[in-house]
């Protein structure tokens, strides 16, 4: 699941880029100590649990000596990671040496949390009311997240009002979704790209950017905000809200929220696949396409790439045509994720196999894209009949330093630059005369 991986990694380097105040801050909370070593590299995940209930410093060669010789490179990642992550804190003996001891707060918190396991806010309350089953939380998590994409998918194809929050479309408009003016939303580069992501990596970038877009709130309006933030999970299906009728109270209502799948896997460990779900795409050497599944969402997001000729009720079928990949790469979609995609869904009958989807298959997406790659238009203007060298020459080097010479032919004096820089060019020429 390599885009889970850079997504998390992505995640990863903005909590690292967090002032030392805020890194203490958050390893105050136990729960996302524990997060946070999840979310480590399996050498500095092995560092930490190792040293976690010894309270000095640990010397660099000794860490070293747990490494086997081609493990150098890891362990190298390891340390610069925890580093990063205010961790580790490095120390130098009198000899100049090395060694690491662990963040206080963050060791603290994650020997309490291990050692105690997790600990709800308060203690569950009888209720006269049938709480969800896991099959209900499944299908609920399952409609919300297909409608959420569904509606991703219509709002760059028809105008149409969205019932997303505010800040749900504050966090698509970063990268997913552009409007202009009155016109509708439309799905960018970005948002096309979003739609073949695995799951677990469409979660993970949302998750992302939620936060970037939550940094600049007061921090004394923080219930609020968790209050606002759980019903922004549940229109993802992050989570279920239910109603719970106290016993004691005569009545009395509160809101409770329940986590489903989606936001259960997400603290599994990235290599683990267990978690992820079924396939249902078949791919023939003809470049005829079956998807066994009734999803309108799947049946949109193939129609992304692919012509889609039918739909029964069980059955999409369709083929990966030359003009669908154009359509695909013109959106921003590149080759080596649609395969990706494919892989990653192959029906179980198919997905044992090596390669999943046929190679002639995959080298011809490849190869279609590079015939689409191979000229590169750039609108741009030519120069010619300079008054003098000296006038040629420094055209050129106004062209350079503006990043828009696009070519030169010095003994004829002939120059090409990017039509965005023209009218810079034009003021500069007349400057010279």
């Amino acid at each position: 699941m390599p885009q889970v991986r850079i997504i998390a990694k992505n995640f990863m380097d903005m909590v690292a880029s967090l002032p030392a105040m805020k890194l203490d801050t958050l390893y105050q909370n136990a729960f996302i100590c524990e997060a946070i070593l999840r979310s480590l590299p399996p050498l500095a995940k092995k560092y930490v649990v190792q040293i976690l209930f010894f309270d000095g410093p640990v010397s660099g060669k000794l860490l070293e000596q747990w490494v086997l010789a081609d493990g150098v490179t890891k362990h190298r990642v390891a340390i610069d990671r925890l580093i990063q992550l205010r961790i580790f804190i490095e120390v130098s003996d009198k000899k100049r040496e090395s060694s690491y001891k662990l963040n206080q707060t963050f060791q603290a918190n994650l020997r309490k949390h291990l050692t105690n396991g997790g600990v709800l806010p308060r203690e569950t309350m009888a209720a006269v009311v049938k709480l969800p089953s896991l099959e209900e939380l499944d299908t609920y998590a399952l409609e919300q997240w297909e409608c959420f994409l569904l509606l991703l998918i219509s709002s760059g194809q028809a105008e149409k009002p969205t019932s997303l929050s505010s800040s749900m479309m504050k966090i698509f408009q970063r990268g997913l979704l552009s409007q202009r003016d009155r016109d509708a939303p439309r799905l960018t580069e970005g948002g096309f790209q979003f739609l073949l992501m695995d799951t677990n990596a469409q979660l993970w970038y949302i998750i992302r950017e939620y936060i970037t877009n939550s940094e600049a709130y007061n921090m004394n309006t923080l219930t609020e905000i968790q209050r606002n933030t759980i019903k922004d999970l549940a229109e993802l299906g992050l989570v279920k809200l239910q109603q719970v009728i106290l016993v004691w109270a005569i009545g009395r209502k509160e809101s409770w929220f329940i986590p489903t799948k989606l936001a259960t896997n997400l603290s599994v460990s990235l290599t683990d696949s267990s978690s992820r779900k079924q396939g249902y795409v078949v791919v023939e050497t003809n470049f005829r396409l079956y998807a066994y599944s009734s999803s309108k969402l799947h049946c949109e997001i193939l129609r992304l790439f692919s012509k889609i000729e039918y739909q029964l009720p069980n059955l999409i079928v369709g083929a990966i045509t030359k003009e669908s990949l154009y359509t695909a790469f013109e959106n921003g979609i590149t080759s080596d994720q649609i395969i990706s995609f494919l892989q990653q869904n192959a029906h179980p009958r198919v997905a044992e196999r090596l390669p999943s989807v046929p190679e002639n298959v995959t080298d011809q997406i490849r190869l279609w894209e590079a015939d689409l790659n191979r000229v590169e238009i750039t609108p741009s203007h030519f120069y010619d009949e300079f008054p003098s060298r000296d006038t040629f020459e420094a055209a050129c080097d106004f062209a350079r330093e503006w990043n828009g010479l696009l070519w030169e032919d010095s003994k004829k004096m002939r120059v090409v630059v990017k039509a965005e820089i023209h009218m810079n060019m034009r003021e500069f020429l007349r400057g010279q005369k």
